[in-house]
């Protein structure tokens, strides 16, 4: 019985040390990047303070200032922190791996690190000015607009994340194959009905307008064709090979 646990005692102390590393340099770059939260905060608010006639948003409580900036500085931290988040979970998981497997670690870090940074650029600079744009649009000339700063920040974090996991799709995809999970056509027979999920996901996590689902769907939809035409490129079976030789 001893020697059950023992594996089991080795792989939590192990995991213990990769969450204390991670929140130790969570920790350090959440006090850097507090030193800029009210620049920080200006910069997040930016898209929509663009589009209103006092370029102010409002904010309720009497803690909410500080609040919002530990939440903006948490987000900011969170991403800056990103690569090595990843890695430390990745190398948790890397003894279980092949030699091969394992040098895929690095490659796998950097491209996930600047395809979730990508995402959220995607919908800082492109989503949320059409989203605004629009809003903006419907609003009778007997209201006047005063958006809220918790309720805003809880939005634009929201958007981010949702973008930022849908641009880590190919290398889902990429994993997938690899791992021998599914193979390319089985990716490319359900296609037409990742299609239909990605509008699906879409209009659960964007408001209520079709533009913003469709910014949100298409590039969804593009990235798992991207994925499955990486990894075909990548993983090549054997019979593909034969058929693919001149």
């Amino acid at each position: 019985m001893t020697d059950n646990l023992q594996p089991l005692l080795v792989h939590l102390l192990e995991l213990r040390t990769r969450i204390v590393r991670i929140a130790a340099v969570f920790l350090v770059g959440f006090l850097a990047c507090f030193y800029f939260s009210e620049q920080l905060y200006d910069l997040m608010v930016a898209p929509l303070t663009h589009v209103l006639p006092n370029q102010r948003l409002i904010t309720i409580g009497i803690a909410s200032p500080f609040m919002l900036q530990i939440k903006i500085t948490s987000m900011v931290a969170f991403m800056i922190t990103l690569p090595h988040t990843l890695y430390q979970l990745w190398a948790f998981i890397a003894p279980g791996l092949y030699a091969q497997e394992k040098k895929l670690i690095l490659p796998l870090v950097v491209a996930s690190s600047l395809l979730f940074m990508l995402g959220v650029g995607f919908a800082y600079f492109l989503v949320f000015g059409v989203v605004f744009k629009f809003i903006v649009s419907v609003i009778p000339a007997s209201m006047q607009w005063l958006p809220d700063s918790g309720e805003y920040l809880d939005f634009a974090i929201g958007m981010f994340i949702s973008f930022g996991v849908t641009f880590e799709v190919p290398i889902l995809v990429i994993v997938l194959v690899k791992m021998g999970f599914i193979s390319i056509a089985k990716l490319k027979e359900i296609r037409p009905y990742v299609i239909v999920g990605a509008f699906v996901i879409a209009a659960v996590v964007t408001p209520p307008d079709v533009v913003s689902q469709c910014l949100l769907a298409i590039p969804l939809w593009l990235l798992f064709e991207a994925g499955v035409l990486v990894a075909s490129w990548m993983y090549k079976t054997p019979q593909e090979s034969i058929e693919n030789t001149p």
